[in-house]
């Protein structure tokens, strides 16, 4: 097996500070169509990595604390 220059001091564990579209779903509980529509109609903080979009669980947990907020209003 090779190795990769990026993995030599680093663990091999994910840092779970930033979610996939996977671990986001799964996160929130809805379907991942549904955080695509959220995506595309810039309703949730996301940044596309290539091709993929990436959430910091941060600011997921901030924008889910100010829909609360919104809701109660």
């Amino acid at each position: 097996m090779r190795s990769r220059p990026w993995e030599g001091a680093m663990s091999m564990e994910k840092p779970r500070d930033v979610l996939n579209i996977n671990e986001l779903a799964s996160y929130l509980d809805i379907p991942k169509s549904t955080i695509y529509k959220l995506v595309r109609e810039g309703k949730i903080p996301a940044q596309k990595v290539g091709r993929h979009w990436r959430f910091h669980k941060e600011t997921i947990d901030a924008w889910l604390g100010n829909r609360d907020e919104v809701a109660k209003s």
